[in-house]
C-alpha cells in the first residue's frame, strides 16, 4: 500500500457507501396531461419531500385553507433536516437575542450575509429574510420547538442545552470588519447533536395536528403538465405501482439536494464530488431538481455547496497554522469551518495541512484528521511533506515574528488564538478533501421567486410549480458562512412557498 492509500479507510468507506446509491435520477421527463387517463388521488397542494422546507410549506398551505398532501420517498419522515444540528440562523433582534441582552439589527445581519460570502448573492431574498427573521423565530417557537434562554461563546455547535451561539464566521477576519458580530445561531435547547431531530419532531407533529395527509414510501417521478405549461400533478410509485396524483392548487418540490447522486455530483459539482463524506439524507438524489428542469426550470449555482472541515473543538487547535501545498498560509485559522472547507475544496485543489506544536496539538485520540508527519523541527516537517525548499520555514518564521507582538498582518487571526508556533513535537495533520473527515452537501438548485414560484430560464413563472429548501438555489451559497442558513432558508421560504401555492386557483380538466 502506498503512502497515499494509508489511513483513509473510514472516509473512503463512507464515500463508497454513498456511491452505491442511485446515480442519475430516472424518469424526470414531464408527462403531458393528455397521457393521464384518470387521477388516482387528488389534493389541493401536493408537497414532495418531508424535510424542514416541505413540512413548513405543508403547515402554511394548510393554514391558508387548502387541503394538503405530503409525500416522502423514504420510509421515514424528516429528510436531511432531521440529521442536522437543528440550527436556524436568525437575527435582527429575535426574542431570544433580546432575552439574553444581545444587540443586533436587521442592517448588521444584512451586511454580514451580503458582504461576507459570495459575489452577487440573492439580495432580494436576503433582505426579506433579514427583515422577517425575528417574526420567523417567533413562528418556530409557536410550532413547539424548544429554546432555552442560554448563550454560549464557545466555538462550535453547543453540546449542552444552550440555544444561542456564534454559528458562523462573524468574529473572524474579514467578516468582523464588514458587520458588527452578533450570535445568530438559534438551536433547540437539547443536549448533544439532536437539535435537527427535535426541530423536525415539532414540525411534523404540527403538520399532523393541522390535518396534513402524509404518506411515506411514495417516490415522485414525473410532473404532469397541461398544454398551457401549467403543472397540475405528479406521477408517483406506491408499492411498485404507478399512480397519478392531481394537485388542484400547486405542487411544491422540496426533495432536497443531490449529494448522493454521484453522476450529478461529477457533472455539476466536481469539487464537492471529491469530499470524503457526502452529508445528507439518502433521498438527496436530485430528483426534484431534475423534475423541475424537465418542465423548463432554470437551475442556479449547481457547483456550490458546503464543504466543512471542523478542526475545532478543541479551540486550542486554532493556535496552529494551516498551509497549502506550497507551505503557505491562505486563511485565518479561526474562520468558521465552512469557510475553511470551501477554501480548501474550491481554491487549494482539495489539499491542506494543519501544523501544530506541543500546545496546539490534539491532546486526545481522534480520527477526523490523521497525523501524517511528526518531528522536532519545522524543517523536518517540511521535508517529510515534500514542501518547496524553505517555504514552510519562511511561513512559520514570518508568522512567529508577528505573533510574538500580537499581530497577524496577513490574515488578522483573533488574538485569542494568536501566539508563536514553538515547542516540539511539531505535527502535520492532513486536511485534504479525500483523506480527512470532510462532509459536503449541495446548495445549487431551481431558480425561484421570493414566494417559491419556480422560474424558467427566461425568468418566467412556471404556473402551478413551487420549490423550497435545497431543491432550490436560496440564501446558502459558497462559501457557507454560518450554520443555520440552510435550515433558516428551508423553513422561511418553505412557509412562503406553501402560502403561495395555497393561494392559487383550481386546475382545468
Amino acid at each position: 500500500m502506498s503512502a497515499g492509500d494509508q489511513g483513509v479507510t473510514r472516509r473512503r468507506l463512507l464515500g463508497g457507501l454513498a456511491a452505491t446509491g442511485a446515480t442519475v435520477a430516472t424518469g424526470a421527463a414531464a408527462m403531458p396531461r393528455s397521457a393521464v387517463k384518470s387521477w388516482d388521488m387528488r389534493t389541493g397542494v401536493l408537497v414532495i419531500g418531508s424535510g424542514a422546507a416541505g413540512v413548513s410549506a405543508a403547515i402554511e398551505a394548510r393554514r391558508a385553507g387548502s387541503n394538503v398532501m405530503l409525500i416522502e420517498s423514504l420510509s421515514q419522515f424528516g429528510g436531511s433536516s432531521a440529521m442536522s444540528g437543528g440550527v436556524v440562523y436568525a437575527g435582527g433582534g429575535t426574542a431570544l437575542q433580546k432575552a439574553l441582552n444581545v444587540q443586533d439589527s436587521v442592517e448588521q445581519m444584512y451586511r454580514f450575509l451580503t458582504l461576507a460570502g459570495t459575489l452577487h448573492p440573492p439580495l432580494e431574498k436576503i433582505q426579506l429574510y433579514c427583515e422577517g427573521s425575528a417574526e420567523h423565530f417567533d413562528w418556530l417557537v409557536e410550532q413547539g420547538i424548544p429554546y432555552t434562554e442560554k448563550l454560549t461563546l464557545a466555538k462550535g455547535l453547543p453540546m449542552g442545552d444552550e440555544s444561542l451561539y456564534f454559528s458562523g464566521t462573524e468574529q473572524a477576519w474579514p467578516a468582523r470588519d464588514l458587520a458588527q458580530p452578533a450570535p445568530r445561531g438559534h438551536v433547540p435547547g437539547v443536549p448533544g447533536m439532536n437539535g435537527g431531530r427535535r426541530l423536525m419532531e415539532a414540525l411534523l407533529s404540527q403538520a399532523a395536528a393541522l390535518g396534513v395527509t402524509m404518506h411515506s414510501g411514495v417516490g415522485a417521478h414525473h410532473l404532469v403538465v397541461e398544454n398551457d405549461g401549467r403543472v397540475v400533478g405528479v406521477i408517483v410509485t406506491i408499492a411498485g405501482e404507478r399512480r397519478a396524483i392531481a394537485a388542484q392548487r400547486g405542487v411544491v418540490l422540496a426533495c432536497g439536494g443531490f449529494i448522493h447522486n454521484r453522476e450529478m455530483m461529477r457533472l455539476y459539482a466536481p469539487q464537492l464530488y471529491e469530499c470524503s463524506v457526502p452529508w445528507g439524507n439518502a433521498g438527496d438524489l436530485g430528483e426534484g431538481i431534475n423534475m423541475g428542469i424537465a418542465v423548463g426550470a432554470a437551475a442556479l449555482r449547481m457547483n456550490e455547496g458546503f464543504a466543512i472541515v471542523p478542526i475545532y473543538p478543541p479551540e486550542s487547535a486554532l493556535s496552529g497554522i494551516i498551509v497549502n501545498a506550497s507551505g503557505q498560509r491562505f486563511i485565518p485559522e479561526d474562520s468558521y469551518h465552512g469557510v475553511l472547507g470551501d477554501a480548501i475544496a474550491y481554491h487549494q485543489k482539495g489539499r491542506a495541512w494543519l501544523i501544530t506544536d506541543r500546545d496546539s496539538s490534539y491532546a486526545f485520540h481522534q480520527d477526523n484528521f490523521l497525523p501524517v508527519a511528526e518531528a522536532s523541527t519545522i524543517g523536518d516537517i517540511a521535508a517529510l511533506l515534500e514542501f518547496p525548499k524553505g517555504a514552510l520555514q519562511q511561513t512559520v518564521a514570518y508568522y512567529n515574528l508577528h505573533a510574538a507582538n500580537g499581530e497577524d498582518p496577513m490574515f488578522h487571526k483573533s488574538g485569542a488564538y494568536l501566539r508563536p508556533l514553538q515547542g516540539p513535537p511539531y505535527k502535520a495533520w492532513d486536511l485534504s478533501t479525500t483523506q480527512a473527515f470532510f462532509p459536503a452537501h449541495t446548495f445549487g438548485g431551481l431558480h425561484t421567486s421570493v414566494d417559491g414560484e419556480v422560474l424558467s430560464s427566461f425568468g418566467e413563472v412556471i404556473p402551478g410549480l413551487y420549490a423550497a429548501g435545497r431543491n432550490t438555489a436560496g440564501i446558502p451559497t459558497a462559501p457557507y458562512i454560518a450554520s443555520g442558513l440552510s435550515l433558516g432558508d428551508c423553513t422561511f421560504f418553505g412557509r412562503r412557498a406553501g402560502r403561495a401555492a395555497a393561494a392559487r386557483g383550481g386546475m382545468s380538466g
